[in-house]
């Protein structure tokens, strides 16, 4: 079993040359605020306000619930011609969907937009935690995995389940059902757990943990990446550990299924504003992404790509059957 998100390059996909201002702006994030879901809407509604790719102000909603679940039924129900919504999406969101977690939707209900940065994941314990490196937590696992709970911005069997699933799995522990996993909704209340000692680590991406990194919150025991994030320097890989495993979290959107081709190319346009920015890659820069990029056609690929993948790692697993 081998999971790698490769990086992809920017799509030829050929944009119109149309303007957006006339963009009315909201962005779903499918979470509590402070997870990964909430920082794109945030970081992409203000690129998009600053580079002149809208001409309006982007309400930014909190809609939490069903790891995106909730706001992935109010577009398709209710939001399906609305040409000026966009959703914050990510590995999770692909994930949910690969599993049938969204009450028997799927993939097509929604056109999908664009990624423009990976996430690498990452492994991270309280900042007076026994545990020193990745190898440890594996161990103590391994000993009792009773006595080692995770929490992760994700619902059970969802994308941050599987990390740490496939970490332990790489490492020589396969029964997925003995690992204790709180889901909770975001990142943010999944932090709180660990600081807070109701779990002994916590898995979840660079951007939503950077915060709690740097100011000796949580320590990070390994990042889930090729090589080690630039800004992050003095966290080691997982590979480094010994434990061959790279996990990369895209962050995207999509947009209402019903919505014309021209608003929908509007949209395109405006992300690639986004992705092309000196301003996003500061922020990809000071938030541990790494350039992930693909917008348009292409990405529906992707995305029906990603989703065959996690379907059949998941029952490799024994999530699914």
């Amino acid at each position: 079993m081998k999971l790698t998100l490769r990086a992809l390059g920017l799509s030829a996909f050929g944009l119109l040359a149309a303007t957006t201002s006339a963009l009315a702006s909201e962005c779903i994030a499918p979470a509590n605020p402070g997870g990964g879901w909430d920082f794109t809407c945030r970081q992409v509604a203000r690129i998009m306000q600053e580079t002149g790719a809208i001409g309006d102000t982007m309400q930014v909603t909190n809609m939490a619930g069903g790891g995106g679940g909730v706001a992935y039924t109010h577009v398709v129900a209710e939001r399906g011609t609305d040409a000026g919504l966009i959703v914050a999406a990510s590995s999770a969101t692909t994930t949910r969907l690969a599993q049938n977690a969204f009450a028997g939707m799927d993939a097509s209900q929604v056109r999908w937009l664009g990624t423009i940065g990976g996430d690498p994941g990452v492994i991270v314990v309280a900042k007076d935690s026994p545990f020193q490196n990745i190898n440890d937590l594996i161990n103590a696992v391994k000993a009792d995995p009773s006595a080692v709970s995770f929490a992760g911005g994700s619902a059970v069997g969802g994308f941050d389940h599987l990390k740490v699933l496939m970490l332990l799995d790489r490492a020589g522990f396969s029964d997925a059902k003995a690992v204790k996993y709180i889901g909770l909704d975001g990142g943010a209340d999944a932090i709180t757990q660990t600081v807070g000692g109701f779990t002994q680590a916590m898995t979840g991406d660079m951007s939503e943990i950077q915060g709690f990194i740097k100011s000796g919150d949580v320590r990070a025991l390994a990042v889930l990446s090729d090589a080690r994030v630039a800004g992050f320097d003095d966290i080691p890989t997982a590979k480094e550990q010994g434990v061959d495993l790279t996990a990369m979290n895209w962050r995207g959107l999509y947009v209402p299924k019903d919505i014309s081709e021209d608003d929908y190319n509007k949209w395109a346009a405006a992300l690639t504003k986004v992705a092309e920015s000196d301003a996003w890659k500061t922020v990809m820069a000071e938030n541990g992404l790494a350039p992930y990029t693909l917008i348009g056609p292409d990405f529906q690929g992707f995305v029906d790509q990603n989703i065959a993948e996690i379907h059949e790692i998941s029952k490799e697993i024994g999530i699914i059957q």
